[in-house]
């Protein structure tokens, strides 16, 4: 039985009716479609991808029935174990895409066996860090949500509402704890925001919303800090706090809510300002020792575990920030160029698709 109960006031709420807000409207596949089609860089982006993707079709689902990655060092078998499993996240995610693209059905009827095979499988165990791996898992099923088979759709379904309730009522987020307002809670809430807009489901939009709201008081700072720098005192978890909710904030963008990267809380805090924090670091303007007074053992435990990057003193290195950059020049195009600079100016494939999705 669910811990938590939303009341919602729908008569006060206006939602919009949802088609794909996480993954790619019709519009913005046809907009795909037509750059394929007359964009000769496009194009040879496309077959690279298309390569790639018919090798899944012969490929089987691997499954796990519990996603272990928060918490272990490289090298642990468990982290191995689903390291391996997490294999079918891309799979999964480009044989949507290329099925949406093509609207051949092998490449859906594959793609629904693999969403099936794990909806069958995996047990929501509600850790965000776990959980947040399933992105691809639930922007596939938006994608082709309206040609899924009747009988593995409400399976999979399921799945999904499962995996977002267990977020709700996990015991990771309970008042007190620092898992209910650090990056762990920015995960949870684009975890179960993005299930949310995927199944439609206005209880667990409306909840998301409310709590980012909370979140963006709670875990964001008015100088541009987070509540996670100042723990870790790492620009990595910075990035890694920002991350989600610049993915959530663009799914309630795109579903005519809120601009939630200009809003800011009582206490001045925003994403943007957040984000404009790190700008300065990005181009290498400051510098930044990383970890050197972190606060967490599990920090240490992975400088000991010779993991690159998390020695104290590791400088920061702005190509780091490129998944804060490709989010926030949906609402900041003028950091394109930032963006271009980092990344590199030659195209690949997840440039072409985030720019269909651009404003």
């Amino acid at each position: 039985m669910r811990k938590f109960v939303v009341t919602i006031a729908l008569a006060s709420l206006s939602f919009a009716s949802f088609g794909q807000i996480v993954s790619l409207t019709t519009a913005e596949t046809a907009k795909l479609k037509s750059g394929i089609k007359n964009d000769e860089e496009t194009k040879k982006l496309y077959q690279g991808f298309e390569k790639s993707t018919l090798k899944y079709l012969s490929e089987q689902p691997n499954p796990i029935d519990t996603i272990r990655t928060e918490g272990l060092l490289k090298g642990n078998p468990k982290k191995l174990k689903t390291q391996l499993a997490l294999a079918d996240m891309n799979k999964i995610s480009a044989l949507a895409l290329q099925y949406r693209i093509t609207g051949d059905q092998k490449y859906l009827n594959k793609c629904v066996e693999f969403l099936s095979a794990w909806a069958k499988t995996n047990k929501p165990n509600g850790d965000p860090i776990d959980d947040t791996n399933l992105d691809p898992v639930v922007e596939a099923y938006d994608l082709i949500k309206q040609d899924i088979p009747t009988a593995d759709k409400k399976q999979i379904k399921q799945w999904l509402s499962e995996t977002a309730w267990a977020e709700i009522n996990s015991k990771r987020m309970k008042p007190g704890r620092g898992t209910a307002i650090n990056n762990w809670n920015a995960h949870r809430l684009k975890v179960i925001g993005e299930i949310g807009y995927a199944l439609n489901n206005q209880e667990l939009i409306t909840w998301t919303i409310d709590n980012l709201k909370s979140h963006i008081n709670i875990n964001l700072y008015a100088d541009g800090t987070s509540l996670d720098f100042k723990e870790r005192d790492a620009m990595h978890y910075h990035i890694y706090d920002l991350e989600p909710m610049l993915k959530l904030a663009i799914m309630i963008d795109r579903a005519k809510g809120a601009n939630f990267y200009t809003y800011e809380s009582p206490k001045g805090s925003s994403i943007r300002k957040s984000v404009e924090w790190l700008i300065p670091y990005i181009k290498g303007e400051k510098q930044h020792e990383e970890y050197v007074n972190t606060t967490v053992k599990f920090d240490r435990d992975r400088a000991k575990n010779n993991e690159p990057g998390f020695a104290p003193g590791s400088m920061f290195k702005p190509s780091l920030a490129l998944p804060v950059l490709r989010l926030s020049v949906y609402f900041d195009p003028a950091q394109n160029d930032l963006l271009k600079n980092v990344g590199g100016n030659a195209n690949n494939w997840q440039r072409v698709l985030d720019e269909v999705k651009h404003k």
